[in-house]
């Protein structure tokens, strides 16, 4: 990721390689620079004909960046919904986008972050939506006063979708909504 060319700040450090490279005639680079960055063939192919001003704006620079780490992390399921969530964000606030782009923000740190809420706000499972499962996963210790039990207690502490929002914005922005 960001192999050639490293990682830009904003959209406005892109647009000027680009530009750069296009008073170059280095058509090519362009490409590679662009696909580093999750810029779709299309609009890339319009900037090379001059049909718009620039590569990128401050959302598609951002959503560019989600999109490339989410292709290397492959995220699945609920970690999937995460990536939707950051990129519904960026679509909203434009804000957003341009944190989402800052350099030292990554998909993977803010996983970390929803993972680490996750981790430390697990809450136990009703034994009988456990039981309802008809899956033994274990057995834990005899309590104290003799009766045990054939089920382990099970935890989750995934963030809902309004938590995991603030979660975000709260790792790419430092804080609730500026």
């Amino acid at each position: 990721m960001f192999d050639k060319f490293g990682e830009f700040n904003s959209s406005a450090e892109i647009n000027e390689l680009a530009e750069n490279l296009f008073n170059e005639g280095d058509m090519e680079s362009i490409k590679v620079m662009a696909k580093e960055n999750g810029i779709q063939d299309e609009v890339v192919e319009m900037y090379l004909q001059g049909e718009v001003p620039a590569l990128c704006d401050t959302v598609t620079a951002a959503v560019g960046k989600i999109e490339a780490e989410a292709e290397e992390l492959k995220p699945q399921e609920i970690l999937e919904d995460w990536v939707q969530y950051i990129i519904g964000q960026c679509i909203k606030d434009e804000l957003m986008a341009a944190y989402v782009r800052k350099k030292g923000k990554s998909l993977k740190g803010c996983i970390a972050a929803l993972l680490t809420w996750s981790f430390k706000n697990c809450y136990e499972i009703d034994k009988d939506i456990i039981a309802e499962t008809g899956i033994l996963s274990g057995k834990i210790p005899m309590p104290k006063d003799g009766k045990g039990s054939s089920r382990q207690a099970i935890t989750m502490g995934i963030p809902g979708m309004g938590r995991a929002k603030k979660i975000i914005r709260e790792y790419y922005m430092g804080g609730e909504k500026k």
